[in-house]
């Protein structure tokens, strides 16, 4: 593990030079937020932000993507024949990555990488991206990362680790392909690891929400499915889905094919479990027929199926989005203590 100091003088210049060999994706300023995009040519990543409004999860799963490309008309070589839709894998980094949204990323990675099953989509993005986070100096209100297995200087997902520090910038190389970015940019001069611990101190203690989560692994998954809270935890929800497409950690997608004439390409869309078609049979049968049974599965799934399947925590990084975004003020800090604190009626 390498620790290097950055001049901020000479940050312009080695971002520059990356763009050479990488593509670079940072946050840029959208509208009245922040959101990652490719940086153009001499454009550099504006760390002025707290948070970006979207979680950067589409770097590695897109919201719509071109999977499979086939053709029906007879005149066409290898018609009738699906044929992989030809993409850009090239090296990229995404700089400036919170450190909650690339446990994100390691989380959701645990779906599309599995022993049964690997998505070659999913994997070849996440193989050609370096992830150069940023420390997180000045947290907003609404973040509980510290009490999901988190933190404002947490690494897990990271290739490099990148905090601030007066006029310099301090990165730490956590992998290999982290050293590598480093030396493509031509940053060498040694830097000192202990401004990570005191940075490190400083952030979490401004962190002041949190929830607790310690009994959710002993619950009976009958005992939350069946408590009487959701249908006043759900009154309000308007299924619009803003919760889902925020979340770093939702992972859900609908694939679909659009034709025009003869030629048609298989497509797959970011999907939510709180829109009514997410379930819906083609009898007309829909299991999940009311926003309460729409409500409950979110958080049944964040908060008790992932916890019980993976043993890994909630699937939840406490980045506050949905808190934030929310049209109707409905709280997973709330939900998450409703359900950890819950007494199962008495066995009769």
């Amino acid at each position: 593990m390498k620790v290097i100091k950055i001049d901020k003088a000479k940050w312009a210049s080695g971002v520059s030079s990356l763009q050479g060999t990488y593509k670079i994706i940072g946050p840029a300023v959208d509208g009245d937020a922040h959101n990652f995009k490719e940086l153009a040519k001499g454009e550099e990543p504006d760390f002025n932000f707290l948070n970006t409004k979207l979680s950067p999860k589409s770097i590695v799963f897109p919201q719509s993507e071109k999977m499979l490309e086939y053709s029906v008309d007879e005149n066409k070589e290898d018609h009738h024949i699906m044929k992989e839709v030809k993409k850009d894998y090239s090296p990229r980094a995404v700089v400036g990555i919170r450190p909650c949204d690339a446990k994100a990323i390691n989380l959701v990675k645990m779906n599309f990488d599995t022993d049964d099953y690997k998505d070659p989509y999913w994997l070849k993005l996440y193989e050609a991206t370096t992830f150069v986070g940023l420390a997180c100096d000045k947290p907003c209100d609404s973040c509980f990362c510290t009490s999901t297995g988190c933190g404002p200087y947490n690494e897990e997902g990271l290739d490099i680790l990148l905090k601030e520090d007066g006029a310099s910038y301090v990165a730490k190389a956590l992998t290999e392909k982290g050293e590598t970015l480093l030396g493509a940019a031509g940053f060498s001069d040694a830097g000192d690891e202990a401004a990570f611990e005191a940075g490190k101190k400083d952030a979490e203690a401004k962190i002041t929400s949190s929830v607790q989560t310690d009994k959710l692994k002993d619950f009976s998954t009958l005992d939350l499915y069946n408590a009487d809270f959701w249908e006043d935890l759900s009154f309000a929800c308007l299924n619009c889905g803003t919760c889902t497409f925020a979340c770093p950690t939702c992972w859900c997608f609908d694939i679909q094919d659009e034709v025009k004439g003869k030629d048609g390409v298989r497509v797959r869309n970011w999907d939510s479990c709180m829109f009514p078609l997410f379930t819906m049979h083609t009898t007309g049968h829909n299991p999940r027929g009311t926003k309460e049974h729409r409500v409950r599965q979110r958080f049944m799934h964040k908060l008790k199926y992932f916890v019980d399947k993976y043993e890994k925590g909630i699937m939840c990084v406490g980045c506050g989005r949905c808190v934030n975004q929310c049209p109707v003020n409905i709280d997973i800090r709330k939900v998450c203590d409703v359900m950890n604190n819950h007494v199962p009626e008495p066995v009769k």
